[in-house]
Protein backbone atom coordinates (compact mmCIF):
# COMPACT_ATOMS: atom_id res chain seq x y z
CA UNK A 1 0.00 0.00 0.00
CA UNK A 2 1.41 3.44 -0.87
CA UNK A 3 1.05 6.43 1.44
CA UNK A 4 0.44 9.97 0.24
CA UNK A 5 3.56 12.15 0.15
CA UNK A 6 4.04 14.37 3.24
CA UNK A 7 3.19 18.05 2.99
CA UNK A 8 5.76 20.36 1.56
CA UNK A 9 8.38 21.41 4.14
CA UNK A 10 7.71 18.45 6.48
CA UNK A 11 10.46 16.01 7.33
CA UNK A 12 9.71 12.76 5.50
CA UNK A 13 11.23 10.82 8.39
CA UNK A 14 8.85 12.51 10.81
CA UNK A 15 5.53 12.51 9.02
CA UNK A 16 3.47 13.18 12.15
CA UNK A 17 5.24 16.47 13.03
CA UNK A 18 6.48 15.24 16.38
CA UNK A 19 9.26 17.34 17.96
CA UNK A 20 12.52 15.49 18.00
CA UNK A 21 14.78 15.70 21.08
CA UNK A 22 18.12 17.43 20.60
CA UNK A 23 20.61 15.07 19.16
CA UNK A 24 23.68 15.07 17.03
CA UNK A 25 24.51 18.51 15.60
CA UNK A 26 22.53 20.43 18.25
CA UNK A 27 24.46 22.25 21.00
CA UNK A 28 22.52 23.58 23.95
CA UNK A 29 23.97 26.70 25.57
CA UNK A 30 25.23 26.23 29.14
CA UNK A 31 23.02 27.51 31.89
CA UNK A 32 23.58 31.20 32.61
CA UNK A 33 25.34 31.91 29.29
CA UNK A 34 23.20 33.82 26.77
CA UNK A 35 22.99 32.56 23.22
CA UNK A 36 25.52 33.84 20.79
CA UNK A 37 24.64 37.29 19.44
CA UNK A 38 22.35 38.23 22.37
CA UNK A 39 23.47 40.62 25.14
CA UNK A 40 23.84 39.18 28.64
CA UNK A 41 22.00 41.00 31.39
CA UNK A 42 24.11 42.48 34.17
CA UNK A 43 27.27 42.74 32.09
CA UNK A 44 28.56 45.98 30.53
CA UNK A 45 28.42 45.93 26.75
CA UNK A 46 31.45 46.58 24.61
CA UNK A 47 31.94 50.33 24.17
CA UNK A 48 29.42 51.21 26.92
CA UNK A 49 30.96 53.42 29.67
CA UNK A 50 30.56 52.31 33.26
CA UNK A 51 29.10 54.76 35.78
CA UNK A 52 26.43 57.48 35.45
CA UNK A 53 25.87 59.22 32.09
CA UNK A 54 27.94 62.23 31.21
CA UNK A 55 26.63 65.47 32.70
CA UNK A 56 24.71 63.88 35.58
CA UNK A 57 25.83 64.44 39.20
CA UNK A 58 27.74 61.59 40.81
CA UNK A 59 26.76 60.97 44.38
CA UNK A 60 29.57 60.68 46.90
CA UNK A 61 31.88 63.15 45.16
CA UNK A 62 32.79 66.42 46.94
CA UNK A 63 30.64 69.35 45.93
CA UNK A 64 31.85 72.78 45.02
CA UNK A 65 32.40 75.03 48.07
CA UNK A 66 29.67 77.51 48.85
CA UNK A 67 29.85 81.26 48.67
CA UNK A 68 32.20 82.78 51.22
CA UNK A 69 34.08 79.58 51.95
CA UNK A 70 37.80 80.10 52.33
CA UNK A 71 39.78 77.10 53.63
CA UNK A 72 42.95 77.26 55.67
CA UNK A 73 45.93 78.27 53.56
CA UNK A 74 43.89 80.05 50.88
CA UNK A 75 45.10 83.59 50.14
CA UNK A 76 43.26 86.30 52.04
CA UNK A 77 43.39 90.06 52.01
CA UNK A 78 43.87 90.69 55.72
CA UNK A 79 42.69 94.04 57.05
CA UNK A 80 45.36 96.54 57.97
CA UNK A 81 45.95 97.76 61.50
CA UNK A 82 44.74 101.27 60.67
CA UNK A 83 41.40 99.98 59.36
CA UNK A 84 40.89 97.87 62.47
CA UNK A 85 41.60 100.81 64.76
CA UNK A 86 39.27 103.04 62.77
CA UNK A 87 36.41 100.54 63.02
CA UNK A 88 36.95 100.15 66.76
CA UNK A 89 36.86 103.92 67.28
CA UNK A 90 33.59 104.22 65.35
CA UNK A 91 31.97 101.43 67.38
CA UNK A 92 33.19 103.03 70.60
CA UNK A 93 31.64 106.35 69.64
CA UNK A 94 28.30 104.76 68.72
CA UNK A 95 28.05 103.08 72.13
CA UNK A 96 29.86 105.70 74.20
CA UNK A 97 28.29 108.96 73.09
CA UNK A 98 24.72 108.20 74.30
CA UNK A 99 26.11 106.91 77.59
CA UNK A 100 28.33 109.95 78.02
CA UNK A 101 25.49 112.39 77.40
CA UNK A 102 23.13 110.69 79.85
CA UNK A 103 25.82 110.18 82.49
CA UNK A 104 26.97 113.82 82.40
CA UNK A 105 23.41 115.05 82.64
CA UNK A 106 22.72 112.73 85.57
CA UNK A 107 25.84 113.74 87.51
CA UNK A 108 25.01 117.41 86.94
CA UNK A 109 21.59 116.92 88.52
CA UNK A 110 23.01 115.34 91.65
CA UNK A 111 21.18 112.59 93.47
CA UNK A 112 18.02 113.13 91.46
CA UNK A 113 19.89 112.49 88.24
CA UNK A 114 21.13 109.01 89.09
CA UNK A 115 18.29 107.54 87.06
CA UNK A 116 19.91 109.08 83.97
CA UNK A 117 23.26 107.52 84.84
CA UNK A 118 21.66 104.09 85.17
CA UNK A 119 19.79 104.65 81.92
CA UNK A 120 23.06 105.56 80.22
CA UNK A 121 24.65 102.31 81.41
CA UNK A 122 21.72 100.28 80.12
CA UNK A 123 21.84 102.05 76.77
CA UNK A 124 25.59 101.37 76.51
CA UNK A 125 25.14 97.65 77.27
CA UNK A 126 22.23 97.36 74.84
CA UNK A 127 24.13 99.05 72.00
CA UNK A 128 27.22 96.90 72.62
CA UNK A 129 25.18 93.68 72.56
CA UNK A 130 23.46 94.78 69.34
CA UNK A 131 26.83 95.51 67.69
CA UNK A 132 28.18 92.13 68.84
CA UNK A 133 25.13 90.46 67.30
CA UNK A 134 25.75 92.26 64.00
CA UNK A 135 29.43 91.37 64.11
CA UNK A 136 28.74 87.71 64.88
CA UNK A 137 25.97 87.12 62.34
CA UNK A 138 27.17 89.28 59.43
CA UNK A 139 30.87 89.74 60.24
CA UNK A 140 30.49 93.51 60.40
CA UNK A 141 29.68 95.91 63.21
CA UNK A 142 28.77 99.46 62.12
CA UNK A 143 32.41 100.51 62.51
CA UNK A 144 33.74 97.53 60.54
CA UNK A 145 31.17 98.16 57.83
CA UNK A 146 32.24 101.81 57.57
CA UNK A 147 35.91 100.89 57.05
CA UNK A 148 35.02 97.92 54.81
CA UNK A 149 36.43 95.04 56.88
CA UNK A 150 34.85 91.80 58.09
CA UNK A 151 35.41 89.44 61.03
CA UNK A 152 35.31 85.75 60.02
CA UNK A 153 36.34 82.31 61.28
CA UNK A 154 39.81 81.48 59.99
CA UNK A 155 38.96 77.85 59.16
CA UNK A 156 35.74 78.52 57.22
CA UNK A 157 35.68 82.17 56.16
CA UNK A 158 32.17 82.47 57.63
CA UNK A 159 30.77 84.72 60.41
CA UNK A 160 31.51 83.38 63.88
CA UNK A 161 28.08 83.80 65.51
CA UNK A 162 26.96 85.91 68.46
CA UNK A 163 28.31 83.59 71.16
CA UNK A 164 31.83 83.46 69.74
CA UNK A 165 31.79 87.23 69.10
CA UNK A 166 30.94 87.74 72.78
CA UNK A 167 33.79 85.45 73.88
CA UNK A 168 36.19 87.25 71.55
CA UNK A 169 35.21 90.55 73.15
CA UNK A 170 36.08 89.11 76.56
CA UNK A 171 39.34 87.69 75.18
CA UNK A 172 40.47 91.24 74.37
CA UNK A 173 41.49 91.35 78.03
CA UNK A 174 44.56 89.39 76.89
CA UNK A 175 45.37 92.18 74.43
CA UNK A 176 45.43 94.72 77.25
CA UNK A 177 47.93 92.73 79.33
CA UNK A 178 51.66 93.39 78.99
CA UNK A 179 51.24 97.09 78.20
CA UNK A 180 48.55 96.57 75.52
CA UNK A 181 50.94 94.57 73.37
CA UNK A 182 48.13 92.45 71.93
CA UNK A 183 46.47 95.48 70.36
CA UNK A 184 49.70 96.28 68.50
CA UNK A 185 50.39 92.67 67.45
CA UNK A 186 48.61 92.98 64.04
CA UNK A 187 51.28 95.46 62.97
CA UNK A 188 53.80 92.65 62.39
CA UNK A 189 51.68 89.50 62.51
CA UNK A 190 51.41 87.58 59.22
CA UNK A 191 47.61 87.32 59.59
CA UNK A 192 47.11 90.68 61.33
CA UNK A 193 45.72 88.93 64.41
CA UNK A 194 45.47 90.16 67.95
CA UNK A 195 45.87 87.75 70.85
CA UNK A 196 42.09 87.49 71.04
CA UNK A 197 41.97 86.49 67.37
CA UNK A 198 44.54 83.75 67.89
CA UNK A 199 42.69 82.37 70.90
CA UNK A 200 39.30 82.39 69.12
CA UNK A 201 40.61 81.37 65.66
CA UNK A 202 39.36 84.50 63.90
CA UNK A 203 40.77 86.91 61.33
CA UNK A 204 39.71 90.34 60.09
CA UNK A 205 39.75 90.59 56.30
CA UNK A 206 38.88 93.19 53.73
CA UNK A 207 35.21 92.91 52.78
CA UNK A 208 34.56 92.11 49.11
Amino acid sequence: MSYPPPPQGQDPNNPYGQQQPPGYGYQQAPQGVPPQGQPGYGYPQQGQPMGPPMGQPQYGYPQQPGYGYNPVGAPRDYAGWGSRVGGTIVDGLIAGVPYGVLALAGFAMGDSGMILVVLGVLVYIGVMLWMLYQEGTTGQSPGKKMVNVRLVKESTGQPIGFGMAFLRKLAHILDSLACYLGWLWPLWDAKSQTFADKVCGTVVVTAN
